[in-house]
């Protein structure tokens, strides 16, 4: 699984003119995206570096001062722009295969104790978020 992860003082993400998910104070924004041999065990893995990767203020990590995550699920990530200029797409993880991995990120954060919003799966949704640093770090599991 990869996540594109950035440190943020608020973000939001709306679907069809709604709100879905939003944090309003300083937390972590993740763009969650997976790949066909990932597994829950990796879904596990990512969650547990987001609820304790220290790039907040002071370097502190969300577990240390329960900071928000909105975490947004995102095939993009596994796009590939190498050879001509249209991606492909391979790499992503079909829909019934990603979608249950972005929601076992999601329920382990929770379990860990996290406050976590989130877009919705599959949906055209537009993300917003002001990036403090800027700080943004790509994870792999």
């Amino acid at each position: 699984m990869r996540a594109v992860v950035q440190r943020v003082s608020h973000a939001s993400v709306t679907v069809a003119g709604e709100v879905a998910g939003e944090i309003t104070r300083p937390g972590l924004m993740a763009l969650v995206g997976a790949t066909h041999t990932d597994t829950e065990a990796e879904a596990r893995k990512l969650a547990a570096k987001l609820w304790g990767l220290r790039i907040l203020d002071g370097e502190q990590s969300c577990s240390d001062i329960s900071a928000p995550l909105l975490v947004v699920s995102q095939f993009t990530l596994y796009g590939d722009a190498r050879k001509g200029r249209r991606p492909t797409w391979q790499a992503a993880a079909p829909g019934t295969t990603a979608e249950p991995l972005v929601d076992a990120v999601v329920k382990e954060l929770r379990d860990l104790g996290a406050h976590v919003e989130t877009g919705v799966f599959g949906a055209q949704m537009s993300v917003a978020l002001t990036n403090e640093g800027p700080f943004t770090v790509i994870l792999e599991v």
